[in-house]
């Protein structure tokens, strides 16, 4: 007993000494019984403390966001994403996620990254036509203004990086800060810069980004983009003179509505006109209206063919274009059962304005001066040039209507003057029902 006693002083000395951390640990100095005694019991407990603990499982973490593939690109590889993205064909973007009040994070926005080198080709867009003598400065001021006010700029500062000006082939390049607003920029396609109409294009190094639409979303207002891309809507116009150029053609075309898109078709080598062109109205309604209006039409000497272009014809019901009863914009314009049968009255469009009518003495003046030219082919009965009035719709109204003694004087009358030029507008003849113009239902 007085040797358990001893040995149990002994280790809880040692034990004591132990827990002290003093450096030197003194359990070496306990007697041999105590070692016998405690090193043992030491293990044991060592044993029982690990046994008992509980263990720690780690839970297998769902992989959330790793080899899911961006939207639109669920068919492509790893490895083929990487290497499109070296070659630039993918834009750079940052993506921000916003979390909803679930704590799910929501689809991420797309922050375009100003000046990325790997997206450059599809930021950047060639000019065509630009004025003799435009400043890059001005250039720019203008693409920026024009986009911040059709509400196509994405974020406050100017969507236009830098201007590249060829004065030598009037010529110049954009370069935008996002591929989006690049994009979005070719609806200015035909504006009107310093009285030039601009010819907008991609450059010829450009190579369409997978998943990004490559034409406009939206339409400008008054812009008439050079680019009629194929539709149902698109119309052919043949059998114009050569002598016709693009301001005179939208003119006769812009009676039946506002053009969406126009290219009147030229010899590359001599610039000049190959006597047909292509449009689309902005109303698609007037699509009809225009074909039974202008087709058949004599215009110097020929007669229009207009039709809608072959290229989504197909889907297109001819029987209703022709069957549809076309209830035209531009007044007197309904069409005869025979175009080419002349009657004593001649329709004459193109030719002046509303607003040059107001005034008495303009309007005396362009009287006398239609009296004088149209007396030259025949005897003129009688002409009537409808004048507008304010606060009522006069019909007719811009157009002129002279009537002959006879059928065969019109017909002398039109064939003298159709496509001749007054006030620098070119003349467009049509003959006109004599009992409607009686009635005065211009």
């Amino acid at each position: 007993q007085e040797e358990r006693n001893e040995s149990s002083k002994s280790r809880c000395r040692a034990c004591r000494d132990w827990n002290k951390k003093t450096g030197s640990c003194n359990f070496r100095t306990a007697s041999k019984s105590a070692l016998t005694v405690c090193f043992p019991k030491l293990l044991f407990c060592i044993f029982l403390t690990f046994s008992h603990s509980p263990r720690r499982t780690r839970k297998k973490r769902t992989c959330k966001y790793w080899d899911v593939p961006p939207p639109g690109f669920e068919h492509i590889t790893p490895m083929q994403y990487k290497a499109m993205q070296a070659a630039g064909q993918i834009p750079t973007i940052a993506l921000l996620a916003t979390s909803t009040t679930t704590g799910v994070a929501a689809a991420p926005t797309q922050v375009p990254i100003v000046g990325s080198q790997m997206t450059r080709q599809a930021r950047r867009l060639y000019v065509g036509n630009i004025p003799f003598g435009v400043t890059e400065e001005s250039m720019a001021e203008f693409f920026n203004a024009q986009m911040r006010l059709a509400g196509l700029s994405q974020a406050p500062s100017n969507p236009v990086l830098a201007v590249q000006i060829n004065q030598d082939k009037n010529f110049a390049f954009l370069e935008f800060r996002s591929v989006d607003e690049t994009t979005q920029a070719m609806a200015f396609d035909g504006i009107i810069f310093q009285g030039q109409s601009l010819k907008i294009r991609r450059p010829h190094d450009y190579r369409p980004l997978p998943g990004i639409s490559e034409q406009p979303a939206f339409h400008v207002p008054g812009v008439v983009s050079t680019v009629v891309p194929d539709s149902p809507h698109k119309l052919f116009i043949g059998g114009l003179p050569n002598y016709l150029n693009d301001d005179q053609v939208k003119e006769l075309l812009t009676s039946f509505g506002p053009l969406k898109a126009f290219n009147l078709v030229k010899d590359s080598a001599t610039s000049l006109s190959k006597g047909y062109a292509f449009c689309e109205y902005v109303d698609i309604s007037a699509t009809d209206q225009a074909v039974a209006g202008l087709n058949g039409m004599q215009l110097g000497d020929k007669k229009l063919i207009v039709q809608r272009a072959s290229v989504g014809a197909k889907n297109a019901n001819p029987t209703s274009i022709i069957e549809t009863p076309v209830t035209l914009q531009v007044p007197g314009l309904q069409r005869l059962q025979n175009s080419g049968m002349p009657t004593e009255v001649l329709c004459l469009l193109n030719m002046v304005m509303p607003e040059e009518l107001v005034d008495d003495e303009d309007y005396e003046e362009i009287l006398e001066d239609i009296r004088e030219e149209c007396c030259k082919y025949g005897s003129v009965r009688s002409i009537e040039i409808p004048r507008p009035v304010d606060g009522v719709e006069v019909p007719g109204c811009g157009k002129i209507f002279v009537e002959y003694v006879s059928a065969a004087d019109c017909q002398k009358a039109m064939q003298a003057l159709t496509g001749r030029k007054f006030a620098n507008r070119v003349v467009v003849t049509k003959y006109y029902d004599p009992d409607m113009y009686h009635r005065h239902e211009f």
